[in-house]
């Protein structure tokens, strides 16, 4: 597939689960080559604060800043053509050895948070329970941020399934930690708070998924989740010009099980 041209008027912002940043780094750089967004949030690096690939980040073409954690986690925030300005790594209230869940960084005008949510399963159960007791955090976090007059988009995988649309086969989901009621009271509390679901306000009607199991096949039959979300704020949600999923690259040999997801924001003035 050939690079998107884009407007010089507009920015990309894309969030990405690459299920392992170094054994999925080929893959991770073809995309980053071809789609050449402008920031991006990466989850799931499993990789020690040590053991980034900054050098091949670097040679893309990327500033980078990131919160490792050793075999499981892990965050970051990437900027063609220039270095993001870090602003907080974990959410308030967390313990210093808590999960490598979060990072914030300022970009080009806009403030950038990147999530890796917990999964919560077994539902219900103690995994669970941390994963509500996540959300409140990130909900109290948010409201914060929302208070402020800045541009901002919360980009990453939240392990939530919002709606039944948002799933094949939503009555096999029910149960589950990822589409329980709960989970999806919390997205829908960010989105009443104000945050805009970027993809869902352009593609209201469609089925749009990012994330398909390696299992039966899931791909080839598009049974698929829509886990990975880009919320904006009401002052970047005014500049929304364009949002998508690059379903192909988890075609790619070696692909993590999730596509990148991206929106297209226009330009501050000036």
């Amino acid at each position: 597939m050939t690079r998107k041209s884009k407007s010089p008027a507009s920015l990309t912002i894309a969030t990405f689960n690459v299920n392992g940043i170094n054994g999925r780094l080929a893959v991770l750089l073809r995309w980053l080559a071809e789609r050449a967004p402008d920031i991006v949030c990466l989850q799931e690096l499993k990789a020690e604060d040590r053991w980034f690939p900054l050098d091949a980040i670097e040679a893309a073409g990327y500033g980078a800043v990131w919160h490792g954690q050793k075999s499981w986690n892990g965050v970051a925030i990437l900027a063609r053509g220039r270095q993001p300005i870090e602003t907080r790594r974990g959410l308030p209230g967390e313990a210093a050895d808590a999960p490598s869940r979060y990072i914030e960084a300022a970009v080009q005008g806009i403030l950038v948070g990147c999530l890796y949510a917990p999964n919560g399963n077994p539902a219900p159960g103690p995994k669970f329970d941390a994963k509500l007791a996540w959300f409140e955090r990130f909900l109290a976090y948010t409201a914060n941020l929302a208070a402020h007059d800045v541009p901002v988009a919360l980009a990453g995988d939240y392990n939530v399934i919002p709606t039944d649309l948002d799933v094949d086969k939503p009555e096999r989901w029910r149960d589950d930690a990822l589409f329980r009621p709960e989970v999806r009271d919390a997205f829908r509390r960010l989105t009443v708070a104000g945050w805009t679901d970027a993809l869902r306000t352009l593609h209201p009607d469609e089925r749009l998924y990012t994330f398909w199991d390696y299992f039966r096949n899931a791909f080839g039959r598009d049974a698929g989740l829509r886990l990975d979300h880009l919320l904006l704020s009401r002052h970047l949600a005014g500049r929304l010009l364009d949002a998508g999923v690059d379903r192909h690259v988890r075609g790619w040999e070696k692909a993590s099980d999730h596509a990148p997801t991206w929106v297209s924001v226009g330009a501050p003035d000036g």
